[in-house]
């Protein structure tokens, strides 16, 4: 497809950024609307917990924004890998909106997890495994962001940001496995068995409208969220790349 450059420069980057795909639109139309939908859910539809009262609603976004996070720092992975092999700087640019998209789902899931926390073990925070396992998966993609900050080759950037992508995945991996194989966490596991304490201050119990609701929400947060916010992201970072460019060429002439 062809586009013809208008006369003026502003008039181009605001037709640039205001021009959605079709397709990005509907997406994000229903990601709006599916969130929203999801939060009703929790809000009105899902049973009040009878041991936690109704802060234990928070779970259903708690849970959520781990899995769309989960979702989005495997974009890094795969973008990674694919740039390693191809040196395609798209898939560049798609590792990077995965880790910023995972990295605002982590912080998420941990302030509401927190948040639920404050009233449930009558603290804000404790060094529990799953806990830590979280807050170094966040400081481990914020080191990602820096890194790239902080070097200027963009080449050696992109190259050195894959392989780290691609390393710091362990970390999700931890923070997703650890409720089951540490018998000394108490934080609760929601979904399967695990060989923690039975006895743990917050375990779940739930009845067919708060697993359901749970599923719903956890489907649309691991498939719509981080997807439509990803594509944005790329969409950004192109245009960044094109203003780069513009720069290098003003500057070398």
């Amino acid at each position: 497809m062809s586009v013809i450059a208008s006369s003026n420069p502003n008039q181009n980057a605001r037709s640039g950024i205001a021009a959605w795909p079709p397709l990005l639109r509907i997406l994000t139309l229903a990601t709006i609307i599916a969130v929203a939908f999801g939060l009703y859910l929790g809000l009105f539809y899902a049973g009040t917990d009878i041991d936690q009262g109704q802060v234990q609603r928070i779970f259903y976004v708690h849970l959520a924004a781990f899995t769309g996070a989960f979702i989005a720092f495997c974009g890094t992975v795969i973008g990674g890998v694919q740039y390693l092999r191809t040196r395609n700087v798209q898939w560049d640019s798609i590792a990077l909106a995965g880790a910023e998209v995972g990295l605002a789902l982590s912080v998420l899931n941990l302030v509401t997890g927190m948040i639920w926390a404050r009233p449930i073990w009558n603290t804000w925070w404790t060094w529990d495994p799953r806990l830590t396992s979280a807050a170094i998966m966040c400081l481990t993609y914020a080191a990602y962001l820096m890194l790239r900050t902080g070097i200027e080759n963009a080449e050696q950037r992109r190259r050195f940001a894959s392989i780290y992508g691609i390393l710091a995945i362990t970390t999700v991996i931890l923070t997703l496995v650890i409720t089951r194989i540490r018998p000394d966490t108490i934080h609760p596991v929601v979904i399967g068995p695990s060989v923690q304490n039975p006895n743990a201050e917050g375990a779940f119990e739930f009845s067919e409208r708060m697993g359901m609701t749970i599923g719903i929400n956890s489907t649309i947060w691991s498939t719509l969220v981080p997807v439509t916010l990803m594509w944005h992201r790329v969409r950004l970072q192109n245009l960044a790349e094109r203003v780069n460019a513009l720069k290098a060429e003003i500057l070398n002439k």
